[in-house]
């Protein structure tokens, strides 16, 4: 199907995605309380993104079938449709609702999940599972606190 590289590059670009948008928007903010969750939401997708890191460090592949490769890529493609697990173009300057801009996150990482516990499905490895199943409940933890807050 699709390499279990290409799988964890899309995974860190997610984590990168959520930790700087989380960063810009603790910039921007004037809220402390509200800054001070946005930090801890960057925090976590910046050690997300070191675990899959460490994670792809671990790997060998090898392509055997580059049509079987290509396939993966446009299968993965479909599943994912435009959903670009990015928050970049948020203005969060312009945002004067704490609402709005807790409702943005929220939806990020709800798609956060949805992605994560796909890719789970295509995961042999107990190690490599439980790691996953450790950033899904950190990410529920995230959208609970999101919640709660708005």
């Amino acid at each position: 199907m699709f390499s279990l590289g290409e799988i964890i590059d899309l995974a860190i670009q997610v984590e990168k995605n959520g930790e700087k948008t989380y960063r810009k928007a603790q910039k921007e903010v004037k809220d402390r309380n509200l800054a001070s969750v946005l930090e801890w939401l960057a925090d976590d997708e910046k050690a997300h993104e070191k675990w899959f890191h460490d994670l792809k460090k671990g790997i060998n592949e090898k392509i055997e079938d580059v049509r079987l490769e290509e396939m993966g890529k446009k299968i993965l493609a479909s599943v994912l449709g435009e959903q670009s697990f990015s928050m970049a173009d948020a203005d969060f300057s312009r945002i004067k609702d704490v609402n709005a801009l807790l409702e943005l996150s929220l939806e990020f990482e709800k798609d956060t999940i949805l992605f994560y516990e796909m890719i789970k499905a295509f995961v042999d490895d107990e190690k490599v599972s439980a790691g996953l199943d450790k950033i899904i409940r950190e990410e529920n933890a995230h959208v609970k606190k999101l919640e709660e807050m708005i």
